[in-house]
């Protein structure tokens, strides 16, 4: 008997490897995208937690807001994404006059 693990791997037929390789890269996906909600939940709990200090702050989670608004249109919704990125533009506009 050997110490040294064995590679199955190897000797799997193709299809089977494929498969074993989508089974790995859907789970590392799941695990980064449960991450990305915890460390999403965190950042609208400090949000929401801690008022904004000035005017840029106040702007920065109007733009969060604002994004996320913006992921949940439909593709063809053009005038309220022109609208955003009208906002946007407010916000740079007006932050360089500070």
């Amino acid at each position: 008997m050997s110490d040294k693990p064995l590679d199955l791997d190897s000797h799997r037929g193709m299809a089977a490897q494929k498969a074993t390789d989508m089974r790995r890269i859907l789970a590392e996906v799941e695990s980064n995208a449960k991450g990305l909600r915890d460390r999403q939940g965190l950042l609208e709990n400090q949000l929401l937690l801690v008022p904004a200090a000035s005017w840029p702050e106040a702007a920065a989670k109007a733009r969060y807001v604002l994004n996320l608004y913006v992921a949940g249109l439909a593709p063809d919704d053009t005038r309220h994404r022109d609208l955003v990125a009208a906002v946007f533009a407010d916000f740079a506009r007006l932050s360089d006059e500070s």
